[in-house]
């Protein structure tokens, strides 16, 4: 295994089949001084197409975590930042729907703040191409209902756009019990009760479609929100 670089931020791209949409992720890439650990659980030929773009782009330091079990959202997620040695880690989607320069800006929030997440919904937000109305109503209710059972004040929990100092990550992360979509939900609400400050930024965003989140997937989240609040599952 190669000994990971000494470098100030790591960003975890979950890549669960995601063959047809990590070249044109990369070629979106023009620089990034960090490391980008991509984490590869699917059944298609994601992984190698990975290596392949590591071993032509020496201007980028690439990982590949290659696993042979489906790890969900948030597994995969929690995978790449356990392998980040990074002070700064963060991560966001392999849709393309938020650019590298967007996680630049994000990281440079951190000195005044443990995390900050990207925001959709806030005032300063640019959604180039936006959702449809219902994926939109549907997001209003889902933070709605996230207010409600977490007292959360966000208004954008499933931006796929995150950054945090690593030194909180790993104070809570033994505690994460989420490993699908309501993964970003449980982090951010783990952080606060920890005490750690996470700051929501307006981001510039656009709609890339072709989502892997289906309606058994959302169903699946509320389950796994309410073993979150309530305790019906532990860590």
């Amino acid at each position: 295994m190669t000994t990971p670089p000494d470098t100030h931020y790591s960003i975890v791209i979950p890549a669960y089949n995601e063959e047809h949409r990590i070249s044109p992720f990369f070629d979106a890439i023009d620089q990034f001084d960090g490391e980008l650990i991509v984490v590869c659980d699917g059944t298609d030929g994601t992984a190698d197409i990975v290596d392949r773009i590591a071993a032509r782009r020496h201007d980028l330091t690439i990982r590949c975590l290659r696993f042979d079990h489906r790890l969900g959202k948030g597994g995969g997620v929690m995978a790449g930042l356990r392998a980040a040695v990074s002070p700064s880690v963060g991560y966001f989607d392999a849709d393309g729907s938020t650019s590298i320069d967007e996680m630049k800006r994000l990281f440079l929030s951190l000195p005044s703040a443990d995390g900050a997440i990207g925001s959709r919904w806030i005032p300063g937000a640019n959604l180039r191409v936006r959702q449809s109305a219902l994926r939109q109503l549907e997001s209003r209710a889902f933070n709605l209902l996230i207010r409600i059972l977490f007292g959360l004040n966000y208004y954008d929990t499933q931006c796929g756009a995150k950054v945090f100092k690593k030194s909180a990550i790993d104070a809570i992360m033994p505690m994460m019990i989420s490993r699908g979509f309501e993964f970003d939900v449980e982090l951010l609400w783990r952080l606060r009760k920890a005490g750690f400050t996470v700051n929501e930024v307006p981001i510039e965003w656009q709609n890339k479609g072709d989502s892997h989140v289906r309606k058994r997937d959302m169903l699946g989240m509320l389950a796994g929100l309410f073993a979150v609040r309530f305790g019906s599952r532990r860590p």
